[in-house]
């Protein structure tokens, strides 16, 4: 089986978990990144370094093309001139994984992957041995993807589409038996049109679960319990909003974990921690906690898996502590992300400056259309520093402005300065960070390393 786009962390996952089975696995793409690229080398898979028609073999099974694969990639086309036969990701992950099991599918625009990995650890700790697939490396399990024995597959539920060929949702694939729907907002401005899109296709997702299936709506979003209607099955709904009927309260934050009480129906359910930052990831742990129970899961166990999980690499994730100054790394791409990230910074610590390092990178981020929403979320900070729009060939009418968006932070009296080079950041941040300070840097990609640079600069800073 090859793979075309294996970098991704998904591809790369399937690819390990189809290697497992026995199958041998090959893979091309142009440039493969940390974490990814060490968790190939550690299931001793060895990709392409760039795509050529001589690495298109006869006696490759299939081929599965990665959805940021298009037409003109000069493996595709191989394929589609030899009439081999092809398939998205999802339908490799249906076909070959979830058929066979109960299906647990957590989707939403955001915390989908810590409440997929959060479900998976509960499980994994309940003695349920569950297999697992999410876009992010769990860090209980040092890996995005787990095989297991038992009955249930927990698998992050992304809207993004599926392929070139199938523009249509991945997790209209995933044979949900229970989903969770944490929230539902604009996004993958590439693929959907407006909001109406979005909630066509999660109105579509909700209407595949079985009679006999559940379905956890988020209780504090409008858009997500909007759903409830479409359901055919029995559904429950979690969040901070006391008629949930998961809800948590009596929530109290420290510097690096967050107690919490959780009451089901009214009634307390048990008391526990996160070892995890901001009211969102409560509402993760709620949803991941209400899955877990209808596995048949009791309180006890619940509680002393929570304490022990330990998050998911790159979400709200410190890299490293330098001389009293402490650098975070995030995923957070969407305006409602980056405003929840600097918000549970903010609401951990008493003292220091909070810096929002910020690139806009990912297909949304770099447009226009949610530049008012960044501003806003931006102002949660005391210091901001933008980086390049990463999709620098988009037109100026759609493309994202920096310097508008530094204008307007400035005009709301929040220093902000647009710096158009990675070196000359690094150095500012080196200058100017003191002791007690919070260097929060958000980006959906490698961002040229950075983390790794200004925990280099601070270390020879004397």
């Amino acid at each position: 089986m090859h793979f075309v786009g294996i970098g991704g962390t998904a591809m790369a996952s399937l690819a390990a978990m189809v290697k497992r089975q026995g199958v041998a696995v090959t893979g091309s793409d142009l440039e493969i990144y940390s974490p990814m690229k060490e968790f190939l080398a550690a299931e001793d898979i060895k990709p392409f370094r760039g795509y050529s028609a001589e690495q298109i073999s006869d006696e490759f099974d299939l081929v599965v093309i990665g959805n940021a694969i298009s037409r003109g990639n000069v493996e595709v086309e191989a394929v589609l001139d030899r009439r081999m036969q092809y398939a998205s990701l999802p339908e490799v992950i249906r076909n070959e994984f979830l058929w066979k099991k109960r299906s647990l599918v957590i989707a939403g625009t955001h915390g989908k992957t810590t409440t997929a990995a959060m479900t998976a650890w509960l499980l994994t700790f309940g003695k349920i041995d569950p297999s697992m697939l999410v876009g992010g490396v769990a860090s209980n399990f040092g890996s995005s993807y787990r095989l297991g024995s038992g009955a249930d597959f927990v698998i992050e539920g992304d809207e993004y589409d599926s392929a070139f060929f199938d523009k249509t949702a991945k997790f209209l694939k995933y044979l949900p038996n229970v989903a969770v729907i944490g929230n539902v907002e604009f996004d993958h401005a590439d693929i959907y049109t407006d909001l109406e899109a979005v909630r066509t296709a999660f109105r579509r997702f909700v209407m595949l679960l079985p009679a006999n299936g559940l379905l956890l709506l988020g209780a504090d979003n409008p858009e997500a319990l909007s759903l409830q209607p479409f359901a055919p099955c029995r559904v429950e709904t979690f969040g901070l909003s006391s008629n949930a009927d998961w809800c948590a309260s009596q929530i109290v934050q420290s510097q690096d974990s967050t107690a919490f009480q959780v009451r089901r129906n009214g009634v307390p359910f048990m008391n526990t921690t996160l070892q995890m930052l901001g009211h969102y990831n409560v509402r993760n742990a709620l949803a991941a906690i209400a899955v877990a129970s209808d596995t048949g899961l009791v309180s006890g166990s619940l509680n002393e898996g929570l304490r022990a999980f330990r998050g998911v690499r790159r979400r709200l994730e410190v890299r490293g502590t330098i001389k009293g100054i402490t650098v975070y790394d995030d995923f957070a791409h969407h305006p409602t992300a980056v405003a929840e990230t600097l918000t549970a910074v903010r609401e951990a610590t008493s003292t220091g400056t909070i810096w929002a390092i910020f690139e806009p990178r990912s297909a949304t981020s770099c447009r226009r259309v949610f530049q008012e929403e960044f501003v806003t979320a931006l102002r949660r900070a005391d210091e901001v520093l933008l980086a390049p729009v990463y999709r620098a060939s988009l037109p100026d009418s759609v493309r994202l402005n920096p310097e508008e968006v530094v204008n307007a932070l400035d005009n709301h009296g929040v220093h902000a300065r647009y710096i158009p080079r990675l070196d000359v950041l690094v150095e500012l941040l080196g200058r100017e960070a003191k002791n007690g300070d919070h260097l929060v840097i958000m980006s959906n990609g490698a961002f040229g390393g950075i983390h790794e640079k200004i925990l280099a600069r601070l270390a020879g800073r004397t």
